[in-house]
């Protein structure tokens, strides 16, 4: 793309200064598009390898709000087909082969999400979602092999990324993963044919597949279609978005509490806040930038705003209110927020006493006992406020406070109440 392209498309103008745009194909042809009467229809696909997405997926579902709020329409298309397969980008090993009625429960967990981000029906701009199971269940393997197969170049599929680093690291590619990239090139086609699709978007990794795509449409059905890609999202610090010390951060409220998903926002280091302030909320931009201006303590308000829009658009507007109210008591006030996390022990286990160790990792501090010793030793984890020294010091009935609950902290930011039941 050249530097002094201006698109002149609100969608392709907000994708830029947001920081969305990676690659893409013909960028100042997708632009006149864009700017014709009729809606740009684009789609991008989520395998369902589990109940729920999480934060790492956040950005995609992010790309098609913005094309719906830029008078686009959003086709979410769901893995029911390729999750059969499994997608080879960016692993080292096979993913485990989920039955049917496993992908079905886990698309089923996965709809609920997007019902918050954007607006479905029958609109010329509302979304839709469809399952790719709905076409790559039907397919004759012969017939798929004579009519589209002949138009990948093997040559060319293992130069790819996704297939050379698990060649180069001599990790087992199977063929069953090696024909990922031709089904989900056909999902392009056929979503051209159904549903007028033009684009598909997808992170930076799916850059092949995407290309593959577009030149199937064209070869095959002589279609005009385009693909757009984003960045690799990282931390500041590095680190991959979506993960913590403490496991993924689950978009749905059943695999993670509001509070939670509202201290990971409000965590994030002060670098990253301009900058996810942009992609991850709907802030207008002159406000993001004088939020991002803001030095010090002050950064703090800026952190707030991001958990709070971040909350809101994800769980709702009382969710987010709960979670600010929650840490205002217990960070500013040093009680007990009533949203704080909470895991409950039995009586029984409590008088004979639990180490301190096993405890933090029962409340998701650590994701093993030895994470969870390292984390006591390392001086950060508290009881009841007090520092602990020994991870193998016994947790019992007799360190409940007077609230009637035991109150377990890592740092200064991360709290659970554990209840005796």
């Amino acid at each position: 793309m050249s530097s002094a392209f201006q698109p002149k498309s609100e969608f392709l103008r907000q994708f830029i200064d947001r920081g969305f745009l990676h690659q893409c194909t013909a960028i100042e042809e997708l632009d006149r598009e864009a700017l014709k009467p009729v809606p740009l229809v684009a789609y991008i696909g989520f395998d369902a390898t589990a109940d729920s997405l999480h934060v790492g997926s956040l950005l995609q579902i992010m790309m098609l709000r913005l094309l719906q709020r830029s008078g686009g329409k959003p086709i979410v298309l769901m893995g029911g087909g390729t999750t059969k397969v499994g997608d080879p980008t960016g692993r080292d090993e096979s993913r485990r082969l989920l039955s049917s009625d496993d992908i079905n429960r886990n698309i089923a967990g996965i709809k609920k999400i997007f019902a918050q981000f954007l607006k479905f029906g029958d609109g010329p701009t509302d979304a839709v979602m469809v399952n790719n199971a709905d076409w790559l269940d039907k397919l004759n393997y012969l017939d798929f092999l004579r009519d589209y197969g002949r138009h990948f170049s093997v040559n060319r599929m293992l130069a790819f990324d996704s297939v050379k680093i698990r060649l180069e690291r001599e990790q087992p590619l199977t063929f069953l993963e090696f024909n990922y990239m031709i089904l989900q090139a056909y999902d392009f086609l056929e979503l051209g044919r159904r549903a007028k699709c033009k684009l598909q978007i997808g992170g930076s990794d799916q850059w092949g597949n995407i290309v593959n795509g577009v030149e199937l449409g064209r070869r095959v059905d002589d279609l005009e279609l385009f693909g757009l890609t984003t960045p690799l999202i990282t931390l500041a610090s590095g680190a991959k978005m979506g993960k913590t010390a403490a496991g993924a951060v689950w978009l749905n409220e059943e695999k993670l509490p509001a509070y939670d998903y509202w201290q990971f926002w409000r965590n994030i280091e002060d670098a990253d806040v301009g900058r996810f302030l942009k992609l991850f909320t709907d802030l207008p931009l002159d406000e993001v930038a004088r939020l991002e201006k803001l030095q010090g303590s002050e950064i703090n308000a800026a952190k707030i705003v991001l958990a709070n829009a971040a909350t809101r658009m994800c769980r709702g507007a009382e969710a987010a209110e709960a979670a600010q109210a929650t840490a205002q008591k217990t960070f500013i006030e040093g009680g007990l927020g009533a949203d704080l996390p909470t895991v409950e022990v039995s009586k029984a286990e409590l008088a004979n006493g639990i180490a301190a160790f096993e405890l933090f990792r029962r409340a998701g501090f650590a994701a093993s006992n030895g994470e969870a010793r390292r984390l006591i030793k390392g001086a950060g984890a508290k009881l009841n406020d007090e520092t602990i020294a020994d991870e193998n010091q016994k947790i019992s009935l007799a360190d409940l406070n007077a609230e009637g609950v035991i109150k377990l902290s890592f740092g200064k930011k991360r709290h659970v109440v554990v209840k005796a039941g």
